[in-house]
């Protein structure tokens, strides 16, 4: 039985999560912004098995509520072993182009929120020499492209993040995994057109509760994107910035 906080906890990759997680027993803990859908979120885990369902009203871009979140979550389920990070925005990136003061928000959002909060529990869970951190990254991160390059920067912060941390922490008991999710057919992406490359948040649910519990590194989501995303970075640059991606 694990011990898991989730934020972001109303996005539709972490419900599908927190399904899984409340079919086999495990305690979970849900912070987001909104409280109504929490709470209907969390009834939902109850009927579903979950062996307790604690909630918080939650914006991760206010760094001071970080601390208060991890000691609500541990004292909540007398414990606290696994944390999934799956909070963020799908960021307009034309309006981005000419509002910096969004394109920042957006990389406070998506990144630098990240960022604290894999610090803060990753020094509480070395204290205390076991446990698991998940966050959600995107292949967005893999490399900057003009269709969404203040997404992917915050992402690619995140996932740089992740593996220092992961390497740090691996000698104290704490493995660290990066989640990159491709495209995801959620509440977030319904205005997108969708095809062959989309993924249903229970096929991405299912590989990142797999990877937290065999300790994986880094996960594509689905797997093929690996692959995409490998010829991606290897386009040589005279070429990439010639062609629409």
């Amino acid at each position: 039985m694990r011990k898991i906080l989730i934020v972001g906890a109303t996005s539709a990759m972490a419900e599908a999560c927190a399904r899984l997680w409340a079919q086999r027993g495990d305690q979970l803990f849900l912070a987001a912004r909104n409280d109504k859908q929490l709470k209907s979120i969390a009834d939902d885990l109850k009927t579903r098995g979950a062996q307790r369902v604690g909630t918080k009203v939650f914006d991760a871009t206010d760094f001071a509520q970080h601390a208060a979140l991890l000691a609500d979550a541990t004292r909540f389920m007398d414990g606290l072993d696994t944390v999934l990070i799956a909070h963020g925005t799908l960021s307009d990136q034309e309006r981005a182009q000419t509002d910096v003061a969004y394109a920042l928000g957006e990389i406070a959002t998506n990144g630098t929120s990240v960022v604290a909060l894999m610090s803060i529990a990753g020094e509480q869970l070395a204290a205390q020499g076991r446990g698991a951190i998940a966050v959600i990254s995107s292949v967005a991160g893999d490399r900057g492209r003009q269709s969404n390059y203040v997404y992917g920067s915050a992402k690619a912060l995140v996932s740089a993040f992740a593996s220092g941390l992961r390497q740090r922490l691996a000698k104290n008991g704490v493995h660290v995994v990066t989640i990159k999710p491709g495209f995801v057919d959620t509440p977030m992406t319904a205005h997108l057109k969708k095809g062959a490359l989309w993924a249903k948040p229970d096929q991405v649910a299912r590989d990142i509760s797999q990877a937290i519990d065999k300790g994986r590194a880094v996960v594509y989501t689905p797997g093929f994107w690996r692959f995409i995303m490998l010829i991606i970075k290897h386009i040589p640059e005279f070429v990439f910035v010639k062609i629409s991606l």
